[in-house]
């Protein structure tokens, strides 16, 4: 959907398709028909957008036969939708039964993130609308920071994703030069990663001011992170940040939040970093207020599951972010690894926009509010490609799972009706 905001420049919202299985071209045509296109009419409109995620082998095989391209391009206009973003982070197997620390592999050290981004930027550049010639592609925030084994080798290794970022700002120059379309890449900042908040992009991407963030610690055995890497005096000096007109960070409000950020605080220091937002992700974290109690904890329980990672936090009295890769890990009990349980708890788990939990339980919906307000309500948009990422559908518990087609279609459709209603509220207005 396309919304006018105050300054006369063009707003996009959209809903992530990684949350729809599919691995082939042959499945991400499959999504269309089955998915996006009734989730479209749900809403009454003659055209979605769709932040389309496109698996290795689909976006290899879109490479490879120029006609096949051609082909989607085609069935995306005939089914009213359209593309101005992809989701670039996850490389293959998205839709498995077990994903959890496998969607940080291929990372920025690997040559195959390389050219599996670089691919997908060849294929928005034709995938995009007529009348566009800007789309944004997020990616992951360097790699799993647990891969970074010592000080110096996470220093090295950073040194060696940033500067395959520059190879990739390059090829997006040369990308617009034969095309005429611009795609800028972002880094999206998610808790356990090399760059877990936005304190860690301003000191990876930063342009002026970068200073380094208070690493979460760990309720288990200590891991490195990007803040204990750079600060330690063996570690090399930090490499020249890539080009900011190509490169800058995906703001996904779930991350954010379970990382206890303050929207202001963590934008203002992006903004004078110099570090733009190139798109940002709506989404809501699990939020418990007191998961000390016995009821508190068994409804988190039911959101502990086999598929996805929830890494959970905790911030205690004295300002320390607590930290665990996992929500059953938290559970577990701070003698044997798990969070203190006299602060309240946030899970990176992406719940349902319109439907928050049941009490005892709630969302972080009102980080969502405000980080929107803040991204657009101004005079002028600080990003212009919004997103709806709900992939857990499949993963809540029994009794909260969409049990067809038409139920998923009808609550990704409520998401993007909330998401409508609060970019109406900040003054913009929907366009046809």
């Amino acid at each position: 959907m396309r919304f006018r905001h105050p300054d006369g420049s063009t707003v996009h919202l959209a809903y992530c398709t990684n949350v729809h299985p599919a691995e082939t071209l042959d499945g991400v045509l499959a999504q269309l028909r089955d998915h996006c296109e009734p989730v479209r009419q749900r809403l009454g409109r003659d055209r979605l957008g769709i932040g389309l995620w496109l698996a290795r082998d689909a976006a290899r095989a879109l490479v490879h036969d120029p006609a096949a391209l051609r082909g989607l391009r085609r069935e995306l206009d005939v089914r009213g939708l359209e593309v101005v973003t992809l989701n670039g982070f996850p490389y293959r197997g998205f839709g498995d039964s077990h994903v959890k620390y496998r969607v940080y592999r291929p990372d920025w050290t690997e040559p195959a993130r390389l050219d599996h981004t670089a691919d997908l930027a060849r294929l928005l550049a034709t995938l995009l609308p007529d009348d566009m010639t800007e789309g944004t592609i997020s990616t992951l925030p360097l790699a799993w920071r647990a891969d970074f084994d010592a000080v110096r080798d996470a220093a090295t290794r950073r040194t060696t994703a940033l500067a395959a970022l520059h190879t990739l700002a390059g090829r997006l120059d040369a990308l617009e030069e034969l095309t005429g379309r611009s795609v800028r890449v972002g880094l999206e900042p998610e808790p356990g990663c090399l760059v877990e908040t936005t304190a860690d992009a301003v000191e990876a991407l930063g342009h002026g001011q970068r200073e380094p963030s208070g690493p979460a610690e760990s309720a288990g055995p200590a891991a490195p992170s990007a803040s204990t890497a750079s600060a330690a005096p063996s570690a090399p000096a930090m490499p020249t940040p890539p080009p900011a007109h190509r490169i800058g960070v995906c703001v996904d409000t779930c991350h954010l939040a379970t990382s206890f950020e303050d929207p202001h605080t963590a934008l203002e220091a992006l903004g004078r970093a110099g570090v733009p937002v190139v798109k940002a992700q709506l989404s809501a974290a699990l939020h418990a207020e007191h998961p000390g109690r016995p009821d508190v904890r068994a409804a988190l329980g039911a959101f502990a599951e086999p598929r996805f990672l929830h890494q959970t936090r905790t911030r205690t009295p004295d300002g320390r972010l607590r930290a665990t890769d996992d929500l059953h890990e938290a559970l577990a009990g701070e003698a044997v690894g798990g969070l203190p349980d006299t602060t309240p708890w946030r899970a990176h788990f992406h719940v349902p926009l319109h439907a928050p939990p049941e009490p005892p339980l709630t969302s972080t919906l009102p980080v969502l509010r405000d980080t929107l307000a803040l991204l657009v309500g101004g005079p002028v948009p600080r990003t212009r490609h919004l997103e709806v990422e709900t992939y857990t559908w499949q993963a809540l518990p029994p009794g909260l799972r969409p049990r067809s087609r038409s139920r998923l279609a009808d609550g990704i459709a409520a998401e993007l009706a909330l998401a409508r209603d609060l970019l109406a509220d900040l003054g913009l207005k929907e366009l046809p």
